[in-house]
């Protein structure tokens, strides 16, 4: 009897769940079938959606002050940078026709109405022929002017009209910051009229010439320089030239976040010799020195005087050469240890020092004389 009683109830609570959800599977129905799925046309009604409105014209671009300004001075600076293009002439072996090859680019910059281009002396070196491309997309042969590997630069000259040169403002580097904004514009990879921002990441460092011969007080930055970029300028916030960008610190070849440029007050000082003599013409004292390499050999800090010319700067002031004594001992010569307040370890800082000057002008130099220091007075010679 339970048994029956049991199998009673189960039935009934089955009946009741299957009802229940019979009734809600109706309501459900219901509701879709409230719904018409067809337009009055018979065909499906399109689903009812929120269009965007794209009556109202689109808002004007917001620039922040920063931005701004650093489009303007892309505006403003571009005319002035060029794009290099350098070859050379290879005569075919066996037609003995002459054909150009290209070899590299680089970039530059106008310096003055009258078509010289100011570059690296590395982005032209050992070319036979360079195009300059203006920032208008026309392109011109130039001519070598001049130029000073041991500073890293040299002078181009294009035939281009007055109204297509646009001279980069030129600047100071002597009041330069750690920490300043720069602006880089050159053509790296050859995409010409690429601008990169940085900062100033330090001053005062020293990087070698294709001579070998130190260039000081070179400009850091982190603003981006890739192969390309060399010969072009770097900019302050003004937009005026404070350097040439000149190398890149990168074990890959790439750009590493390390970039140097050459100041632009050696640049001001080098240029207008280059324009005038090809060359730069130094104020001289008339000296030979050792060579560097038996002076560091023996230890000596300075500049080791080996000879002195007849009737110059030096000859005047007394200077001494290296000499043999009776018993065919060399007696060293005088060496140069300071021009006015600035040491003198080698004979590159004699002559970084003497660039300083001008020829005629009057200076102390201080020479160890045996173990005796003295104060020279010389009246430089003028360039050569």
């Amino acid at each position: 009897m339970n048994m029956r009683y049991r199998s009673l109830l189960w039935a009934f609570s089955w009946l009741v769940f299957f009802g229940a959800g019979y009734l809600v599977g109706n309501e459900k129905a219901g509701d879709i079938s409230d719904k018409p799925l067809l337009g009055s046309n018979g065909e499906p009604k399109p689903e009812e959606v929120t269009l965007r409105d794209t009556s109202t014209a689109p808002k004007p671009r917001v620039l922040n002050a920063e931005e701004s300004a650093t489009i303007d001075l892309f505006e403003a600076a571009a005319p002035s940078v060029a794009f290099i293009n350098t070859s050379n002439y290879r005569q075919n072996y066996w037609t003995s026709d002459i054909n150009e090859i290209p070899r590299g680019s680089g970039s530059g910059f106008v310096w003055d109405k009258a078509g010289h281009i100011v570059t690296n002396f590395h982005v032209i070196q050992d070319a036979d022929k360079a195009t300059v491309t203006l920032s208008d997309q026309s392109t011109w042969e130039a001519d070598l002017v001049g130029y000073a590997p041991e500073k890293d630069l040299a002078i181009l000259k294009i035939s281009a009209p007055r109204n297509k040169l646009v001279p980069i403002p030129v600047g100071g580097s002597q009041d330069l910051m750690v920490g300043q904004s720069v602006y880089a514009i050159g053509n790296p990879f050859g995409l010409d009229q690429t601008l990169t921002t940085g900062i100033i990441s330090a001053l005062g460092r020293e990087i070698k010439s294709r001579t070998g011969s130190p260039i000081r007080d070179v400009i850091q930055t982190d603003a981006a320089i890739n192969p390309g970029n060399s010969g072009g300028p770097l900019l302050d916030s003004q937009g005026r030239l404070i350097g040439v960008n000149t190398a890149i610190y990168s074990p890959s070849g790439a750009y590493a976040g390390i970039g140097f440029s050459i100041p632009v007050d050696q640049v001001s000082w080098v240029v207008p010799d280059l324009i005038k003599y090809g060359k730069v013409k130094r104020p001289t004292l008339g000296v030979d020195l050792l060579t560097q390499s038996y002076s560091t050999r023996a230890g000596i800090e300075g500049a080791v005087i080996y000879g002195v010319q007849e009737g110059t700067a030096a000859a005047r002031a007394g200077f001494r050469p290296m000499r043999r004594n009776r018993l065919g001992q060399i007696l060293l010569g005088d060496i140069i240890v300071k021009v006015e307040d600035e040491a003198i370890k080698t004979n590159a800082d004699l002559t970084l020092a003497l660039e300083k000057y001008q020829g005629g002008e009057t200076i102390l130099v201080t020479v160890l004389r045996g173990k005796q220091e003295m104060d020279l007075e010389v009246v430089l010679d003028p360039p050569k």
